[in-house]
């Protein structure tokens, strides 16, 4: 609503520059009021992702033996016809660059797959695409950096996943593992910019360098507020790779896009973040993944919902139960009735929110269940946290803690910010 009033003050203050500086002749008609021009008219220009503006990388690939890292968010937007750009129908990258007769060897897949219906944490096997017969590498499992060897027969490698901008969700990781490979090998690569859904904001603790992982090669904010392409870059500039190499690195912007512009994703960008609400929810929610809590997996709620069958009855009015579905052969509490909270209709997030995590732990009498796993320190990156929610800090309290990290981020970070 802001914006359309940004616009609607916009246009009026525009016409009334044209009535009292133009220099109408004798046969124009002068205007004395202002015409404001209907606010339902006004057209906002699509977004144009990465993977649509194939006039700046398809002359890169001409020619060459090509490598793409991708799933099933590597899509290209179809034309409508009125010649703009919608969310529907689209094609898939590597079936567009096959027809352009772009030489494709072979396609890397991420956690959960190429065709994105694994499970999170299970082992992605390597094999060959079924619909174009494409052999298939996994970076998700023992192998997840491309070898020497696999790389050998590869000219120039394209890079194009969603991501959610939560330090956790493994795709940066395997982007920054991909460009090491690349940098190693001499091998160019380019990144397929997409809208980040929570650019919006930076916030959560920073990853310590004791626990940098999987979840979390760099010491970046839980939330980092950067496309994947902005992000690309900082790791090449910031000298992240290993021995400090730099990839050759291009990155094909977006356009029509700032941080604060409102993105809903047209194709889930992994199994349990079924829509808007989960992936805004996920940077809070997903840290239960490093505790014994259900948070939503198992449920058509994914990420939505919370709870467990430790917590308090008494203090909760919502129940659920999670039973094996897509995305989640084994839920956490699978089977059992959890007491827990719907989130499903929150208003959405700016800010990291560490009340339902502290609302578990005070809610049960078995303390020690909430934090029984290997996991927590991974995902919050640091074991402050946990010792924090254990002493019984406030919210406010602990997030104090963030700031002086996070405002050393910001610095960093606004050097390679490509979008206003």
């Amino acid at each position: 609503m802001a914006f359309l009033n940004c616009l609607k003050s916009t246009f009026f203050i525009w016409f009334l520059l044209v009535v009292a500086c133009g220099n109408p002749t004798k046969t124009e008609k002068i205007i004395s009021e202002p015409t404001l021009i209907p606010i339902d008219t006004i057209v906002t220009k699509p977004i144009i992702v990465g993977a649509n503006r194939t006039n700046i990388y398809l002359p890169l690939l001409k020619d060459k033996k090509v490598g793409v890292v991708g799933n099933q968010t590597s899509i290209i937007f179809k034309a409508s016809a009125n010649d703009s750009i919608t969310a529907a129908p689209h094609i898939h990258l590597i079936d567009s660059l096959l027809a352009l007769q772009i030489d494709i060897k072979k396609v890397f897949a991420p956690e959960h797959g190429f065709r994105g219906s694994v499970d999170a944490g299970e082992k992605v096997k390597d094999g060959v695409d079924s619909k174009t017969g494409l052999p298939l590498i996994s970076l998700y499992g023992k192998n997840r950096k491309p070898s020497a060897a696999q790389l050998k027969d590869i000219d120039i490698v394209l890079f194009d996943i969603q991501d959610v901008g939560v330090r956790f969700y493994t795709y940066i990781a395997t982007l920054q593992l991909v460009m090491e490979a690349c940098a190693a090998q001499n091998k160019p690569i380019i990144v397929l910019d997409r809208p980040n859904p929570n650019a919006h904001y930076i916030d959560g603790p920073t990853m310590e360098k004791a626990h940098t992982g999987f979840l979390g090669m760099t010491e970046i904010p839980l939330v980092y507020g950067m496309t994947i392409g902005e992000y690309a870059t900082m790791i090449n500039e910031e000298n992240w790779l290993v021995e400090g190499k730099k990839a050759d690195l291009t990155v094909v912007p977006l356009d029509n896009w700032t941080h604060e512009t409102e993105y809903s994703l047209p194709v889930r960008p992994s199994p349990n973040l079924p829509n808007d609400i989960a992936i805004n929810l996920y940077p809070s929610l997903g840290l239960f993944e490093g505790t014994n809590v259900n948070a939503g997996r198992g449920t058509e709620l994914q990420f939505q919902c919370y709870g467990a069958s430790f917590l308090d009855s008494t203090q909760y009015s919502f129940r659920y139960t999670p039973a094996p579905n897509f995305g989640s052969k084994s839920p956490k509490e699978n089977g059992k009735i959890c007491f827990g909270k719907d989130l499903s209709e929150i208003p959405k997030m700016n800010e990291v929110s560490l009340q339902w995590l502290m609302d578990s732990y005070v809610n049960t009498e078995e303390k020690t269940k909430v934090f029984n796993t290997s996991g927590f320190t991974k995902h919050a990156g640091t074991k402050k946290l946990q010792e924090q929610i254990e002493s019984g800090l406030s919210e406010e309290t602990i997030k104090e803690t963030w700031q002086a990290d996070l405002t050393k981020f910001k610095k960093i970070r606004k050097k390679y910010l490509m979008y206003k």
